[in-house]
């Protein structure tokens, strides 16, 4: 359901209403401007006559834009520039994604049937090096891994001797009482 806009009959209340919408349409000139790095003017005249504005590169600067931009169709040629550079641009961009993709292609085995045999032994050279680095880092993780699996051996071999000569201790403790080992507690069960 649209509100149907029409003129606020009542003085106090179109006032308000002024200020509060003119606060709100500086603020989004404003955000407009910081966001999408936009060169933003904006002017407001009240009832009263009173001026308000706003401008992101200054009043003066953008209006002088504005009127080159209205009046002189001819110095379009920055804008012109613009676009075409950004064409450019999106054509490289676009022609070295399609590279990439042809390449990923090719490194998975796909699509070869185009490629000459330079390129395929090119192409078998990145594959033996990135399969000689992925063997390399494969030794390098299981010899780490191996290395905290001695770490872990040595650790439990310490914790090993350490209940071993508890258990003499207590053996010695419990003769020496003459209770015998029939007064040890069993630890352990299999």
């Amino acid at each position: 359901m649209r509100v149907e806009l029409k003129r606020i009959e009542n003085k106090i209340n179109r006032q308000v209403t002024f200020s509060k919408r003119r606060n709100g349409l500086l603020k989004k000139a404003y955000e407009l401007s910081v966001l999408c790095d936009a060169e933003v003017g904006l002017i407001v005249f009240s009832s009263r006559g009173k001026l308000f504005e706003f401008g992101s590169a200054g009043m003066t600067k953008t209006l002088e834009r504005y009127q080159r931009s209205c009046f002189n169709p001819h110095d379009n040629s920055t804008v012109e520039h613009e676009t075409q550079s950004w064409y450019q641009e999106v054509s490289k961009l676009k022609a070295k994604y399609e590279s990439l993709q042809r390449t990923q292609r090719h490194l998975h085995g796909e699509d070869l049937g185009p490629l000459s045999v330079k390129e395929l032994q090119n192409l078998e050279k990145q594959l033996e090096a990135a399969l000689a680095q992925a063997r390399q880092r494969k030794t390098q993780i299981m010899i780490e891994q191996m290395e905290e699996l001695r770490r872990k051996e040595r650790q439990l071999g310490d914790m090993n001797k350490q209940l071993k000569i508890k258990v003499s201790l207590e053996l010695s403790s419990l003769e020496a009482e003459g209770q015998g080992l029939r007064a040890l507690p069993c630890f352990w069960k299999f």
